[in-house]
């Protein structure tokens, strides 16, 4: 399992924007959290689209991957998506590559189907990221800051650097920003290049698509 895991964490490694831009997408939802599609469906329309790599990675939750048999696809790989504060600052920690067995991992997700889905229940959610990058790597996972741009903090700079003394692996850079992220956005996508940059983070990517892909 370990070998399987840095394989995963290697495989993200070797991504490149361009790979971002046209056939990997590590950020989407699935039904089972609040997106509109099912997961197997999900699956087969990013082979039509033509996609080598796709994670769903769904709120708070790794039913995604227990209920389903999506994980023997080649194209698929393991994540979820965690809210969590830190401070004062509301934000989304993405695992990649994780082992969606591990009981330390199943103990941080929602217990209810409302805890993945409704903003309020989420925003409730008083995870630090301490804790939950901690178990990201426990379960042989990296964890990633999903949609930087829209962490609302006065300096970004200060918040990654924080969460690198967490344990912070990378940085979602090739992004977006669709929806009301477009809006709600506070800070620019090339200052988060040059944070990822500063501080040698892996740079991942993805759409945060919560409908079809095609």
């Amino acid at each position: 399992m370990a070998d399987e895991k840095k394989n995963y964490t290697e495989l993200i490694k070797s991504f490149t924007q361009k790979d971002y831009e046209s056939d990997v997408d590590l950020h989407v939802h699935s039904t089972f959290s609040d997106g509109k599609v099912k997961a197997e469906e999900l699956i087969e329309q990013a082979k039509v689209k033509g996609l080598k790599y796709i994670a769903i990675s769904d709120h708070n939750t790794l039913n995604t991957y227990l209920q389903t048999d999506i994980l023997k696809e080649d194209i698929v790989i393991p994540a979820i998506e965690f809210d969590c504060w830190c401070g004062t600052v509301f934000m989304h920690m993405l695992g990649y590559g994780i082992d969606v067995n591990n009981k330390e991992l199943q103990s941080l997700c929602a217990k209810t189907k409302r805890g993945t889905e409704v903003d309020l229940v989420r925003i409730l959610s008083f995870k630090h990221p301490k804790r939950v990058i901690k178990a990201i790597h426990n379960a042989g996972g990296i964890a990633v800051l999903a949609h930087p741009a829209c962490c609302l903090t006065a300096s970004l700079d200060r918040l990654v650097k924080k969460l690198i003394n967490f344990g912070l692996d990378g940085i979602e850079v090739y992004y977006p920003y669709a929806r009301h992220r477009k809006i709600v956005k506070f800070h620019t996508v090339s200052a988060v290049e040059k944070i990822a940059d500063k501080y040698n983070l892996i740079k991942t990517g993805g759409t945060d698509e919560h409908g079809d892909l095609l």
